[in-house]
Formats: C-alpha cells, structure tokens, sequence
C-alpha cells in the first residue's frame, strides 16, 4: 500500500498515472488477490531458508517424476532435467533496489558441468530455435550484478524457442519484470519453463523442443497475495499478453510440476484455481 502511495506521488519514470490509479483500484476492489494471514506468511518464511527467499516464492517447484536436479546461481535458479536436456523451471525474484547498469551481453554460452547433459550452444546451431532464456539476461544482470548475468548464459538456462516468441511476447514480459513491475510493486518473483507435447522433436544432444512455454508471477502486497499465469505456445498468433493468461493449475497439468508447496492447501488452491482478470 505504502509503495503504490509513494508511486502516485513521485510519478515514477517506470510507472504511468493510468498504472497508479489502477494498481490502487485493483488493492481496494480487485477479486484477484487472495487474502494471506500472518500465521501463513510466518509458515512460508519457515519452509523457505532465507538464501532460498531470493528464488522462491512458497518453496521450489517439484516433479512428479522427481528426476530433476536443483541448481542454484547468483541471482537464480533452475530445476534441470538431464533426460530432456532442459531446465523444467527457473526461479528468479525482483526488487525496485536494482543493483547496477547492465554490462556488456555475454559473448557465448557456457556448458554448465553441473549437468550430466552437459548441452553445448552447438546443439542449438543452424536448428531454426533460439537459445532462449528461462531466467532473463537483463533482469537478473539489473537486479543482481555481472556475475549473475554472465550465469545466465549457462547451458542450463536455455531453451528451444521459436524467434518470433524468443523477441516478442517472451521479451515484452521480461522488460515488465526487469523495470516496470517492480518499480510499483516491490518485489515480484518468477517461474518460467517449457511444456512439452508427447513426441517432442529433438535437437543434437538429444535436446527436446518444448511445444509451448510458461510463466508465473507472483506479487504480495499488503499481506495479500496475487498471480499472473501464461502459457505461450512456440508460434504465438497474438501480440496481446492477456491472450495467454491461464491458470497455474493448467500450467501443473501440462508439466506435471507442483509449484507453492510451502504454502497452506487453501491458499495454493485459490491461488492456482483462478485465472488472473488482467494484465498488470
């Protein structure tokens, strides 16, 4: 409440008066937010160490098969399958307390020898998708510094994306996340990832190809709690975000990812049930 107070004030250069007055309205008379008691939020800081804080909203996502392996960077982290030769998810939080310009772009992809895939920027070459990033470069380089950014050009957050979405809706969300979305709301935290059809198509290296992509933001503002949920398929046929909004409990389906499990089941379910009425 203080933060949207201080915005309609100040008029922030991230943020427009129409983003003002609607983020006040949405507070006050809204039906997205889901109302989060102090027991709940104790419970969640309880289930999450404080390092962890920094990734995850209401503890990692888990899979319904299990095999995936947790890697923790700078500024984020992703849960990795070796069998598919991609991140499953990558989780990431923003603050409006950005750390630095943005340096340089990385010049190449780095192998992560973490992984038993060990997928290399060749298995990508000449494949017609791009080396697409779950936890974005310029977010995490803005709020968390260089080394951070130079993280995210590990193999392990990359995957087969389509140009079009790569530098489109993928990028237009990722710019709301680095600059406009934590300027009026504080800190907002990120999951991203790929769906997978049944038979997906396969890169060198055995890298399967996603059908469609995913992305889940979470925002808690005067003890409430709201999401925006999207799926994106690879050739996306709108330029409008609110085309692709849905709900988390689509997005568990198609992945069989489980996402919150540190929160109380009531507030997961009317969390994850409910599709958000708009774009922030």
């Amino acid at each position: 409440m203080k933060r949207l107070v201080v915005n309609a004030v100040q008029g922030k250069k991230d943020v427009t008066a129409f983003e003002v007055a609607w983020d006040l309205w949405q507070l006050y008379y809204g039906k997205d937010y889901v109302e989060v008691d102090v027991a709940e939020r104790a419970a969640r800081k309880t289930a999450t160490t404080s390092s962890d804080l920094n990734y995850f909203y209401g503890g990692a996502p888990t899979s319904a098969s299990g095999a995936l392996r947790i890697l923790k960077n700078t500024g984020y982290a992703v849960g990795y399958s070796d069998a598919r030769g991609n991140p499953l998810w990558a989780a990431y939080g923003v603050s409006d307390r950005p750390v630095t310009e943005v340096p340089p772009r990385p010049e190449k992809f780095v192998v992560d020898r973490r992984t038993v895939a060990r997928v290399t920027s060749a298995a990508y070459t000449g494949s017609g998708y791009d080396r697409g990033h779950l936890a974005p470069n310029y977010a995490i380089a803005l709020h968390h510094g260089a080394r951070a950014q130079e993280e995210t050009f590990l193999m392990s957050n990359i995957i087969p994306q389509r140009h079009g979405l790569n530098a489109g809706l993928w990028k237009k969300l990722e710019q709301r996340i680095a600059r406009n979305y934590p300027a009026r709301f504080g800190e907002v935290w990120v999951l991203a990832g790929p769906i997978f059809g049944r038979n997906p198509q396969r890169l060198r290296e055995d890298v399967e190809v996603p059908e469609a992509c995913y992305m889940i933001l979470v925002d808690e503002n005067a003890g409430r709690l709201r999401t925006l949920a999207f799926i994106f398929p690879q050739q996306p046929l709108s330029d409008d975000l609110a085309d692709y909004l849905t709900t988390i409990d689509e997005i568990e389906a198609r992945t069989g990812l489980d996402f919150f499990g540190a929160l109380p089941a009531a507030t997961q379910h009317a969390l994850e049930s409910t599709k958000a009425s708009r774009v922030w």
